[in-house]
């Protein structure tokens, strides 16, 4: 789960720049997040199809145990923490795009568990549609709502910082629900599902407020992996949804 960055005007702000630099900084952004998100799909099915026995070894631990899917994310967190501080450098473009690189890889690896169960689930006879239609549907409802999303934030030109200090007070409340389902057991269920997607949606429209108003031109790959990471967290939730809404 990505949590926000600063939401406040800072010296050098896009909103700050004339037109022709803030569409510049704009395309560059959501260029680097379109480039990411390719590369995530074609690395998660690559993981998933040609490095089957590692997929299968780290879904397999990942699932095995309440502990294991914690010590799992947490260190996802950090990678994704060491992540987003190496986009922020502001020592070589190197570190960025190593920093947005390190970021699709960790997405990649830590949704391999959630296919693994889908098409065990499909096995077993508890779905009645195709894993690979499940996931294609999910795809598509993603980029739905984040291109809604951002367009309302694009067309209505109304900031959503305001969101930030509830987003976030939310994000926290969620781990510790994530934190006490590992732990004890309990089962989280769709209406906690449908709650993590209304909450990043919340997070899709601070985040592009923040883009277009509190971003550098310079850090567009900054920019682009806080996008990203909000992207992909929301994929990895209504994929959920979707395998539950085809479940017999």
């Amino acid at each position: 789960m990505a949590f926000a960055q600063s939401a406040r005007p800072i010296e050098g702000a896009v909103a700050t720049l004339g037109v022709s630099d803030r569409v510049a900084f704009l395309r560059r952004t959501y260029a680097h997040l379109g480039v990411a998100l390719v590369g995530w799909a074609a690395m998660t099915v690559g993981i998933f199809r040609f490095a089957t026995n590692f997929s299968l070894k780290f879904s397999e631990f990942a699932l095995r145990g309440q502990w294991n899917w914690l010590m799992v994310i947490g260190a996802f967190m950090l990678v994704q923490m060491g992540a987003q501080a190496l986009s922020r450098s502001e020592a070589s473009k190197g570190y960025q795009y190593a920093g947005l690189t390190l970021a699709v890889v960790a997405e990649s690896i830590i949704l391999q568990p959630l296919i693994w169960i889908i098409f065990a689930r499909f096995a077993n006879g508890e779905l009645s549609a195709d894993p690979r239609t499940i996931v294609m549907e999910a795809g598509i409802a993603t980029l739905a709502i984040f291109t809604g999303l951002t367009l309302t934030v694009f067309v209505t030109k109304k900031d959503f910082s305001f969101l930030r200090g509830a987003l976030m007070i939310a994000s926290f409340a969620a781990l510790g629900i994530i934190v006490g389902s590992a732990i004890f057991g309990f089962h989280l269920g769709i209406i906690f599902v449908g709650a993590m997607i209304v909450l990043m949606a919340g997070y899709i429209l601070m985040q592009t407020s923040m883009v277009m108003k509190s971003y550098p031109p310079t850090a567009h790959v900054a920019a682009a992996l806080m996008l990203f990471s909000t992207v992909a967290t929301l994929f990895w939730y209504v994929l959920q949804f979707v395998m539950e809404m085809n479940r017999r």
